[in-house]
């Protein structure tokens, strides 16, 4: 199956998304912390967004069709994190500490960047100015017709 270039570069652009919620959300300076190192005191939440999050990234890898050795690294930073994050007390410093997601979809990213070019400036910014929707806003819900 052949990969296009908007797919690969949806692929880069879903992965910043992740990396920014998982290990980037509230940031001061080079210090940061995400919804995973939020949810790592919350028994079970924790790991299962770890989770979550590590085989989103990794089905883009596939999506993408990344290198093998690309894809080994993304499972091995997601497994070692997911791991750590059943160890109750010091798991939670790894899951504040590790920032596995960034380190995977880095990887993903460069893996992109060299066979198809990085996306466009505008994109990556919008990708970057809010984490889960495109449009940098929150949704808007449409009000339902009384008639």
């Amino acid at each position: 199956m052949h990969v296009t270039v908007d797919e690969a570069h949806r692929a880069w652009i879903t992965a910043e998304r992740i990396k920014r919620v998982a290990d980037r959300l509230i940031g001061l300076g080079p210090f940061s912390i995400g919804l995973d190192g939020l949810l790592a005191p919350v028994p079970v939440a924790g790991t299962l967004f770890c989770f979550g999050a590590g085989v989103w990234l990794i089905a883009e890898g596939v999506k993408a069709r990344a290198s093998p050795y690309t894809l080994a690294r993304m499972v091995f930073y997601i497994a070692v994190r997911t791991i750590s994050s059943v160890i109750p007390i010091e798991g939670w410093f790894v899951d504040i500490f590790f920032r596995a997601h960034m380190m995977a979809a880095n990887a993903l990213q460069r893996d992109i960047a060299e066979r198809f070019g990085e996306p466009s400036a505008q994109a990556v910014r919008q990708a970057r100015r809010w984490p889960l929707w495109s449009g940098g806003s929150l949704p808007t819900r449409p009000s339902p017709s009384w008639g």
